[in-house]
């Protein structure tokens, strides 16, 4: 028989047994039980538990400023939350992160754990509640429809913080492959087809700018996690919590986390409202969706290596096949468009939820939670992985671009505006009809001199509209 000590708490079920030495209680037992759901567990997200533990500190501060709390209650709570907001038990936060009841098991268990660290701090055993209770001194004045969405806002905002960081050191890679291609000219496509010319570095300044154009709209959806419902209670009426909560406890957020953190202009309507979850997966499915079409494209530039495109190499990762020798896939923009499909359909799963809101809350609100924390890591560990195994060691194919330019059809396009139309299409005509290259076909037919044609195509004039002193010979 194990002789593991034991306790016993109840709740308005009943009595249960578990093990004395462990900082979470009852209702959060319960919870385990309930939800054996998935394999995303609360302590696999660092930054929302550091974001109960910045409401709860909030709070505190908050009812031990109005007297709620004695000086021994607010110092313990407060020294067991600050332990916490350091990464310190955090193995104590085992709920599922889909959960029924609108979050009340993940806040339960937050009041729990702080309950009992502090009570170890007073000296005191675990489950002594009379001094220090989780509903009544750690969640004085609060309900899961307050405590709960406010701590997701921190921890989404500073996962935003987190997840910018990362997104920046991706566009700044692909910065320095524009810098170190920006003389390689290539051929550029629509359709799948030729196009014009133009250079590889331009290839990847157009992937860097238009990822960079999304910071701004993470910015902007996460300026909303900023707003709280500290003190709407229940349903936004503030029952509970005496006047001057809401204010108190939002101010003391705000000095907390640094943030410019605002309360509701209405707590009744906020309570219900979980259109910031909504608004930031979008601002990510943004991200997805263009770092989709860039992997994609990664893949047909650098398709080969002798019967593809083959405009530059990516980084040789594994072997490719289990039966084909030699083959090399590009595992690493393949594992990104992954991520990016599983961010768009967390995204639709976000939309979905947050429609679901009746009367004054969403009990939704966990798995848009979980959707949204999951999207942003999965998107921070994508960019990490695409900017250090496979940007990051990209080589151009220097001949093969020059090759695909001179043989191509496109190229006449750059040279319409001087050899005219009626040369232009006479030359597109026999290259499509000979399968010969436009390049050496302007040199036969003496249209123009090598040393002008070279001048046309040179990189620096296909980048940008430039007027060339150059006359057709014919």
């Amino acid at each position: 028989m194990s002789n593991q000590k034991m306790r016993t708490e109840s709740d308005l079920l009943g009595s249960v047994e578990m093990p004395a030495d462990v900082l979470y209680g009852v209702q959060t037992l319960r919870g385990i039980q309930n939800f054996e759901i998935s394999k995303f567990h609360l302590n696999e997200y660092p930054l929302f538990i550091k974001g109960l533990a910045m409401t709860k500190l909030g709070a505190a501060e908050a009812n031990h400023q109005l007297g709620l709390l004695t000086d021994e209650q607010y110092n313990a709570i407060a020294q067991a939350c600050r332990e916490i907001m350091e990464g310190k038990h955090h193995d104590a936060f085992p709920v599922d992160m889909i959960q029924g009841g609108a979050g009340t098991t993940t806040n339960m268990n937050a009041n729990e754990v702080i309950a009992n660290r502090a009570l170890e701090i007073m000296g005191h055993e675990h489950g002594e509640y009379q001094f220090c209770s989780p509903n009544d001194h750690v969640n004085c004045a609060q309900s899961t429809n307050d405590a709960y969405p406010t701590a997701i806002h921190l921890g989404m905002y500073a996962t935003h913080l987190k997840l910018v960081e990362h997104f920046k050191q991706l566009i700044e890679s692909f910065e320095k492959k524009a810098a170190e291609f920006a003389d390689v000219l290539k051929m550029g496509r629509t359709q799948l087809e030729d196009a014009v010319p133009m250079t590889l570095g331009q290839t990847f300044h157009g992937f860097a700018s238009i990822l960079r154009d999304e910071i701004a709209h993470l910015d902007h959806a996460a300026e909303d996690f900023l707003t709280i419902n500290m003190g709407a209670t229940a349903i936004g009426t503030g029952i509970c919590a005496e006047p001057g909560y809401a204010e108190k406890c939002t101010k003391a957020i705000a000095e907390i986390t640094g943030w410019n953190i605002r309360l509701t202009d209405d707590l009744v309507g906020a309570t219900s409202d979980t259109s910031c979850l909504v608004g930031y997966a979008a601002a990510m499915k943004r991200v997805a969706v263009k770092m989709n079409k860039i992997c994609n494209d990664l893949r047909l530039l650098a398709s080969g290596p002798r019967c593809g495109l083959g405009e530059f190499n990516l980084p040789a990762r594994q072997p490719g096949s289990s039966i084909m020798p030699g083959k090399v896939n590009p595992v690493i923009p393949e594992v990104m468009n992954q991520i990016a499909y599983k961010v768009i359909g967390n995204e639709l799963c976000v939309t979905m939820s947050g429609e679901a809101a009746q009367m004054e809350l969403n009990a939704m609100e966990p798995v848009m939670a979980q959707c949204d924390f999951e999207s942003a890591e999965l998107l921070m560990n994508g960019f990490d992985t695409l900017r250090t195994l496979c940007i990051e060691g990209i080589t151009a194919n220097r001949e093969r671009c020059a090759d695909y330019v001179k043989n191509s059809i496109g190229v006449v396009t750059a040279l319409n505006p001087i050899i005219g139309y009626k040369n232009s299409t006479k030359i597109a005509k026999e290259a499509l009809e000979t399968g010969r290259g436009v390049y050496e076909l302007v040199l036969e037919h003496g249209v123009l001199t090598k040393e002008e044609l070279d001048t046309i195509l040179k990189p620096e004039n296909m980048i940008r509209p430039v007027k060339l002193d150059i006359k057709p010979r014919k």
